[in-house]
């Protein structure tokens, strides 16, 4: 079973462009990102840059509008994220109680849906033309 574990870091909504990151902190992080992977679970992980540099692309009335970050109306917003392997929900928590998170931060989360979670008919519509990208989890 894949899941995203979303960093949430509180604050990171007004960071500068140019924030700067505490070497001390990313060593830190490092240090988990390395269990992550020694463990066989880490797909990916990446970490964002601050909503200040960002974009959004919203569709009211079917029209694309760029807004340019910052987002004022945001209180929350992803610092990054990481893509585990895992067997189970409770697995994919475990690994997120071990992060070395500060106090401003939380970490969501979210299963990843897979081709099985869907109706047969659903599956035909959502494959077709896409037979090479990964249907599942890479364990399952």
């Amino acid at each position: 079973m894949r899941f995203m574990m979303l960093m949430i870091p509180k604050g990171y909504e007004t960071a500068a462009p140019d924030v700067k990151l505490d070497p001390e902190r990313v060593k830190i992080m490092m240090a988990y990102n390395k269990a992550l992977h020694e463990a066989g679970v880490l797909i990916t992980l990446d970490g964002l840059h601050p909503p200040s540099v960002g974009a959004r692309v919203s569709f009211a009335g079917g029209k694309p509008l760029v807004t340019d970050g910052p987002f004022t109306e945001a209180k929350e917003v992803l610092g990054g994220y990481w893509m585990i392997d895992v067997a189970s929900r409770d697995e994919a928590i475990a690994w997120a109680k071990r992060c070395p998170a500060s106090d401003n931060e939380v970490i969501e989360i979210r299963q990843v849906q897979e081709m099985a979670d869907f109706s047969a008919d659903v599956q035909e519509v959502a494959a077709a033309g896409f037979e090479a990208l990964p249907r599942q989890s890479r364990k399952g």
